[in-house]
């Protein structure tokens, strides 16, 4: 109920506080922003982000499409759709399948082959979008973002990035709002551009570290691209080894990419099927793993297969299935589900 009466008064302050929306644009947007709260709570089963509506808004009013949380024909089964820009770039929500207590839903872009991390969490993203709407100048600022999204003055306050008098938006993102893959990443490629490698490898490092974005491959893969660059092959090579034992599909690059520079071919993918027959898990279970966790590992590994082609419909119901046999009837149905 306190979730409920907090979105609606959110609402309710969307609509006092923005200057030039009709009131069938609110009429639109409390439907779409009620749908996602259902789909999270009824069928994704986990915690509603509070700004949620507020991000949904802002999507919106940047010219975004707001997409149903049930269409997810084709597309990553852990991922809840928000929204879709011009250039077809999908915005969602991760469901992690066995996050641990207190981990929020990251922001993340859906591609053929995973996803790639943009922001921690909610929050994080709509804190992100209000300080590059406010680092614009008077003259292309879209006055109706900043206005719509006035309830969420808690987590920025307009003329902040101004009255900071940092040199640029990406130095104040990183300093005053959190870590972001892209702008780390641009600020690295910015480095070696350059031709400045230590401070290149210094900041991939640091972006590497697990406590940034723990169990995302995508830093880590990031970085074995780095030191391949600079001409650290055997460095790169362990680091690519390091990034491919997490889930493929948080890698940010098809698998066999990281793969190459890993020196790995098909033995990975070979272990990974192997795993999946019935000889795979009799082995598992002569040493001793219980039935639960051989059918949760055995969902890692479809969700990794998968990902390697981007056939995520051929390996749905097998997932979901493995699921269930691990006793998350919850999470088996947010994977299977069919809008």
């Amino acid at each position: 109920m306190r979730i409920v009466t907090a979105a609606l008064n959110c609402r309710r302050r969307l609509i006092s506080t923005a200057v030039s929306s009709t009131s069938n644009y609110f009429r639109h947007f409390s439907s779409s922003s009620s749908e996602h709260i259902s789909f999270i709570k009824d069928v994704a089963a986990t915690c509603i982000p509070e700004h949620l509506p507020n991000l949904l808004n802002m999507l919106q009013t940047r010219g975004d499409s707001i997409i149903s949380p049930g269409d997810k024909h084709g597309i990553f089964p852990l991922a809840i759709p928000l929204s879709k820009n011009s250039s077809g770039v999908m915005i969602s929500l991760l469901r992690w399948p066995t996050a641990p207590s207190g981990i929020d839903m990251p922001v993340v872009q859906v591609h053929k082959h995973g996803v790639f991390p943009l922001a921690k969490n909610v929050d994080q993203y709509l804190h992100r979008m209000l300080v590059e709407q406010d680092s614009t100048s008077l003259k292309d600022r879209n006055r109706e973002l900043l206005n719509v999204s006035a309830n969420a003055g808690e987590l920025y306050t307009e003329r902040s990035f101004i009255d900071t008098q940092l040199p640029d938006l990406d130095t104040y993102l990183l300093r005053k709002v959190g870590v972001f893959p892209d702008v780390l990443e641009r600020k690295i490629d910015h480095e070696l551009e350059k031709g400045n490698h230590v401070s290149a490898l210094v900041t991939g490092e640091f972006y590497a570290k697990k406590q940034h974005f723990p169990g995302f491959g995508r830093p880590v893969a990031f970085n074995a691209q780095i030191l391949l660059k600079v001409g650290r092959d055997s460095e790169a090579k362990d680091a690519a080894r390091s990034a491919l034992k997490s889930p493929w599909w948080t890698l940010g690059y098809k698998y066999q990419e990281v793969a190459e520079i890993a020196k790995w071919k098909d033995e990975q993918i070979c272990y990974v099927k192997k795993k999946l027959t019935e000889e795979g898990k009799r082995q598992d279970l002569n040493r001793g793993k219980e039935l639960a966790q051989i059918a949760l590992d055995q969902a890692a590994f479809l969700l990794d297969l998968a990902s390697v082609e981007g056939c995520w419909d051929d390996f749905v119901d097998r997932i979901s299935e493995c699921y269930k046999e691990a006793g998350l009837h919850e999470l088996a149905r947010f994977i299977s589900f069919k809008g």
